[in-house]
């Protein structure tokens, strides 16, 4: 009998030729057997080879392409609306992740459904060259990925907001808590790449989005 589907892993991919193989090729070594996930990997109109790189693993993941750039949070809904699994987790394309991530976070969360409805792991950020720089506690420094989310939480809660081209983790994780529990697993498993095309290096973004969140806080209450 054919296995189900257990885990839809999303990646988002904009312009990252240099990067995503790494992505990618951390998913396919998973313990995890390879018909309980699968990978979507959403290229948002990449101008560079983007495509080609994803286009090398194509008997492994399943790939939307955007026409026209449709931003972050409405690519990874896009995968999350495609998606078939029971859990979905985000994994950015710079990004790569440990042999037992998958496996690991969905023993865990199964293992403990009465207690959490999602689950976190530690990360350790590293530079270019895959230099460590430090390992760090999710539940103290939370990032958007790394994350197994059970997918009718997310749906419920209306998913991304795709207004927050950045800091849309953290306006997603505001809604979720109010209804749900996030655990952590205190296992490094995800690697989070630091560099200077980095999203969070944009403070002048980051800032007009802060102020976004704030407002939508505010309003809310």
């Amino acid at each position: 009998m054919k296995k189900k589907i257990k885990i839809s892993v999303i990646i988002p991919a904009y312009n990252q030729e240099k990067f995503i193989g790494r992505c990618l090729r951390s998913l396919y070594n998973q313990t995890l057997d390879k018909s309980l996930f699968e990978v979507i990997v959403i290229n948002d109109a990449s101008n560079d080879k983007t495509s080609y790189a994803i286009s090398l693993f194509h008997k492994f993941v399943k790939k939307i392409n955007n026409e026209q750039n449709l931003g972050l949070p409405a690519s990874v809904n896009l995968g999350i609306k495609k998606s078939i699994g029971k859990y979905i987790v985000r994994v950015d394309a710079d990004d790569y992740v440990n042999e037992n991530f998958l496996k690991f976070l969905m023993i865990f969360l199964e293992e403990n459904k009465k207690k959490y409805d999602a689950i976190a792991c530690d990360y350790w950020i590293f530079a270019d060259k895959e230099k460590w720089i430090k390992r760090i506690d999710s539940s103290k420094k939370p990032i958007a990925c790394g994350i197994l989310f059970n997918k009718k939480h997310i749906m419920k809660i209306g998913m991304y907001d795709e207004t927050f081209l950045c800091m849309e983790d953290k306006e997603l994780r505001i809604r979720y808590e109010k209804k749900y529990r996030i655990g952590y697993l205190e296992l490094p498993l995800y690697r989070y790449r630091q560099h200077h095309k980095s999203l969070t290096k944009n403070l002048k973004k980051m800032h007009i989005f802060n102020k976004k969140l704030k407002a939508k806080i505010i309003s809310s209450k």
